[in-house]
């Protein structure tokens, strides 16, 4: 079978590996003419280090991030809202994996060109076209550097991977518009530091209009030194409309900074993280609304193609790689790859739907909103505001959407293949 994956980041290469693995031969086809290690700190959440790790990525994927063993929630003013375990601390039989979002996809990119040869991806080829039917599809790309037409390329099988602004979405919602932002602007880079709480430790604090969010993506437990990936948030912009994210928008201290002067706790100094930071980037917290249909024929979306979220719970690259897996699953054990792609819908369509709604709703975050609410001043009694119980359904009930319950995932794979 012929199968096209339009775009290599993180998504489109998962899908590449599990492909191979199950006995495909996709090429991936790149609108970027080389791919250089953007971005910022992202977390693999552990049901889809499950995933990596049925790839046989997880001994080498452990040496490139930080195995996050707590989260740590705080009102603006340091009090303690929430604190958990994490990964193979609370119990799962996979760790939770924070690791810088370039230094992912290279990885995958290094594991894909060994795997399935040096053709394998095509870079600088953009999608601008495509037809698909019951039969297959056909896409038709242009020279990224050149806008020259590079041919068109006939496949049984198109996987759309190419992101929140996807041609191949936008070829069948041509009305969508611009994804929809909910007035909150991040601003994010990595700072050099020492431990910060127990050094393995996800820290948010703050609430819904102003948060600050922190872990590290690389860490020496011998001398506590740390790269620290954090974000500072605000919501100012609420009735204008949003910026076109990018992974390289600049972002300027002098626009957020004034807002932390404050925010100094004890281990804990943002002004400190965020004036001994390297380059900071800027982006609007953006997301679309969920899907009546992913497939069309030959074609189906994935990961942000298919259900861009907000970056509450840290659940976007997890999903994408879920449905990488899952897709792969239903391809190699369906009698025919119609019924592949109606069973690979079905199992993620509406569930990843709930998490995006679920993050607009403000997700697991939903503890320091209450606690912002409920109980502001440094003074009020948190505990008895707050109840430990109310806090303790919002991380279960998170959880149990997004399909990480340690108590119901540790089962062996749903998408393992048998022999893998």
């Amino acid at each position: 079978m012929d199968i096209v994956i339009v775009g290599a980041g993180i998504v489109g290469l998962t899908a590449a590996l599990g492909l191979h693995q199950a006995g495909f031969r996709p090429v991936v086809y790149e609108a970027v003419t080389k791919i250089a290690p953007l971005g910022v700190g992202i977390n693999v959440l552990p049901h889809a280090v499950r995933e990596l790790t049925d790839l046989g990525l997880l001994d080498e994927l452990r040496t490139l991030g930080v195995e996050i063993d707590e989260l740590v929630y705080l009102t603006k003013d340091g009090r303690r809202i929430w604190r958990e375990p994490r990964g193979l601390a609370a119990g799962y039989a996979w760790p939770q994996i924070a690791i810088h979002r370039g230094a992912l996809q290279m990885f995958l990119l290094r594991h894909v060109l060994a795997r399935l040869g040096p053709d394998s991806v095509r870079f600088g080829r953009a999608l601008v076209d495509l037809e698909t039917t019951d039969a297959g599809a056909v896409a038709r790309f242009v020279d990224r550097a050149t806008g020259a037409p590079a041919g068109e390329v006939k496949a049984d099988l198109l996987l759309a991977a190419d992101g929140i602004h996807s041609a191949v979405r936008r070829k069948f919602y041509p009305d969508e518009g611009m994804p929809i932002w909910n007035g909150v602007t991040l601003w994010r880079s990595t700072s050099r530091s020492g431990k910060v709480l127990g050094g393995r430790s996800m820290l948010w604090a703050g609430h819904k209009r102003q948060k600050f969010v922190a872990y590290p993506i690389q860490y020496d437990e011998a001398t506590g030194e740390t790269l620290l990936n954090w974000i500072c948030d605000l919501k100012d912009g609420e009735g204008a409309p949003p910026p076109r994210e990018d992974w390289n928008q600049p972002g300027r201290r002098e626009d957020f900074l004034p807002r932390f002067a404050a925010w100094r706790w004890p281990g804990i100094d943002v002004p400190a993280l965020v004036g001994a930071s390297s380059q900071i980037y800027e982006f609007p917290m953006v997301d679309r609304d969920p899907l009546p249909r992913w497939t069309f024929g030959r074609t189906t979306l994935m990961g942000d193609a298919a259900h861009p979220m907000y970056p509450i719970g840290s659940n976007g690259a997890t999903q994408g790689i879920i449905d990488a897996r899952a897709l792969t699953f239903h391809l190699a054990t369906a009698p025919d790859v119609g019924q592949a792609l109606a069973r690979y819908e079905s199992d993620r369509r509406e569930a990843t739907g709930r998490i995006v709604l679920m993050n607009r709703a403000n997700g697991p975050d939903q503890v320091m909103e209450l606690a912002e609410q409920r109980a502001p001043d440094p003074g009020d009694d948190l505990d008895a505001l707050v109840p430990m119980a109310e806090r303790q359904a919002i991380a279960d009930g998170y959880k149990t959407i997004a399909g990480f319950n340690p108590a119901t995932m540790n089962a062996a794979s749903a998408y393992r293949l048998a022999g893998t």
